[in-house]
Order: structure tokens, then sequence, then C-alpha cells
């Protein structure tokens, strides 16, 4: 079914602090936040939501970023600043494992960089930043990565001892879930590249089907957001996609069952398990091995079923005439629109 996107929150702008001295950082609630984190189960959402609840800790106008080391530090999440900074790879001054005040704001970061990321930081508003408050994300050792929190001039003065404190207490509080969170992503690479792999051996013994499989992924992730699928969601349906014609391996005759037997025990993959098996399945409750019928067709399936007759033809018309019968005709209609816009 589809799904109406959530309206967006309103954009209320920042209450101006007066340049009285600050009052003492306020205490986060630990429940309400960390159920907000665990709502938001990705590196970049648990990211950016410890960047608000830090900068609710520091008071006043404040911006931030948060850097992951991945061989480089990497910027992964932003606070009131543009998204083009996330994906940039950055030196800066987060390598001592400890909280730092920067009284030259970003001084140190325009010097650890070159002249082509100066300029993308000039692009975000970085060279007005006044003062600077650096916390690193680690743990047993070892550092993660940092956040980076800005005050602009005349928003709010400087990080007072108890601030910092605040802070670099909520950072220490985070980072075992930024940990976890940082080898399940690893974890998800892995296993992609993997799975990829062993589709394309597959794929390999019969040169016409090549590439079929992440044709088939790819457009399915494109249904899967038009229909407003999670992230989580769509990392599912990707393994559906990716391994739907795994079975063949033991020959075309009864390849649903065999690949979704592949899955068995996979708990985390039991909605991708349900869409092997039952990709062939027609919306009409003519197909196979179960002959279901309409909406009783697990969607993963029926997405499944309308990439996979698109990249197969390769013609949308022929598609669209199986609408309501081999397929479901609301996924048939998606396609059309998402093909209409990447042309």
């Amino acid at each position: 079914m589809f799904r109406r996107p959530r309206p967006a929150a309103p954009n209320t702008p920042p209450e101006v602090q007066p340049p009285a001295a600050p009052a003492a950082a306020p205490e986060a609630d630990p429940a309400r936040v960390l159920g907000e984190l665990l709502a938001r189960p990705n590196l970049t959402a648990v990211l950016e939501q410890s960047l608000a609840q830090a900068a609710a800790l520091l008071g006043g106008e404040v911006r931030g970023f948060a850097v992951i080391r991945r061989g480089q530090d990497q910027v992964v999440g932003v606070l009131g600043y543009p998204r083009t900074l996330v994906g940039q790879t950055l030196g800066g001054p987060w390598s001592a494992m400890r909280p730092r005040i920067l009284s030259g704001g970003s001084s140190e970061l325009y010097a650890a960089n070159s002249e082509e990321i100066r300029t993308v930081l000039d692009n975000a508003g970085m060279r007005e930043v006044s003062v600077s408050l650096v916390v690193p994300l680690s743990e047993r050792g070892r550092q993660l990565g940092a956040l980076v929190l800005d005050r602009a001039p005349g928003s709010g003065g400087s990080v007072t001892p108890q601030q910092q404190e605040a802070v670099a207490r909520w950072a220490q509080a985070v980072t075992p879930l930024l940990g976890l969170l940082e080898s399940r992503e690893e974890w998800q690479r892995t296993a992609r590249q993997l799975a990829a792999s062993v589709v394309e051996a597959v794929e390999s013994q019969e040169f016409e089907s090549l590439g079929h499989a992440r044709a088939v992924a790819e457009i399915s992730q494109e249904l899967g957001r038009a229909l407003g699928l999670t992230e989580r969601e769509l990392e599912e349906l990707w393994f559906a996609a990716i391994l739907h014609d795994l079975g063949k391996l033991h020959g075309e005759e009864g390849h649903a069952l065999v690949g979704a037997n592949f899955l068995h025990g996979a708990v985390h993959l039991a909605e991708a398990q349900k869409a092997i098996r039952h990709h062939h399945e027609r919306w009409d409750g003519q197909g196979e091995p179960d002959k279901l019928a309409g909406e009783d067709i697990p969607l993963y399936a029926r997405i499944l079923a309308v990439a996979n007759a698109y990249v197969r033809t390769g013609d949308l018309e022929r598609v669209r005439a199986q609408a309501g019968k081999g397929l479901d005709a609301r996924l048939v209609a998606a396609l059309e629109k998402a093909e209409k816009r990447a042309r």
C-alpha cells in the first residue's frame, strides 16, 4: 500500500539568547533521547540526533557536524549546515582524545584542508564561526570520530566548562551505540558485496542473465522509495531483489522455492525470503507456487514482479498490459512515474 509522507515539522526560528552569562546546561532525558535514537537506527540519523541534543546542552544558536573515521575522516551528519557537507572527507582538529574549545573558531579546520575543501567550507558559512567545541567519540581507546559544535559571532558567546562537561558526558553515553551501528553498516556493506558477487557468479553461467539481478534491484529500490519504504525496508528489499533468482543454481523449475530456502534461518531477512518465494505469483491468482492473488501476495514480491517484468522486457507498454492481470496496477503506475522522472 502507498504511504502518505509525514508532514515536515514547521521551521521554527532559533530563540535569540541574551548576552548574559549562560545558564547551567539542562540535563538530558535519557529515556526520551534514547528512544529517539533507537527509532532512527542508522549512523547518520543517530549522529544528527546526537548533534541536536549536544546543541541543546550548549544553548544559543549552534551549528555542527559529525565526522566518522573510516580510514579518512568523513562528515556523516550535519546540524544547521547544508547537506552538501555529508560525504566530504575533512582534516581537522579532532585527533586528540579529549574535548577541546577552539577560541579561533574554524581557523584550524581551514588550515588542515586543501583550497578546494576550503571553498566547500566557505559555501557552508564556516568561516564566520567564532568558537568551536570539538568532542571526540571514542570507545575503549579507539577513536570513532567527533562531534564539532560551532557558534557564530553574536550567537551566545563562549562555551562554559559546565557546558563542555555536559556535552562530553552526552558524547560518552552515545558512543557505544555509534560503535554498534558502524559495525552493523560495515557488515551490511560486506554482506551486499558478498551477495552481489555470488549472484554474478551464478549469472555468468548464462551470459544473457549477467547484470539482471542488479537491474532488478535498482528498479525495486525506485519503487520502494516511491512507496515511502524506510531505509531498513529498502535494505531488505535490495537483498530480496539481488537474490531472487539464486535458486537457479539448481535449475529453472521451482527456483523461487529453492531460493527462498537459501534464506531459511536468516531472521533479519524474513520478508526478503517471502518475496523470493512469491515473486512469480500473479495478481489474478494464476501464479506459483501458492496461487496467491491481489494483496495477499507480499508487497516486496509484487515489487519484484514489476521490476523483473520491466528488466526482462525493457518495454513499459508490455508491462502496462499486465497491470491488474499478472501485476499490481498501482505498482505499474508507480513505475511509469519513476521512469518519466528519469527521462
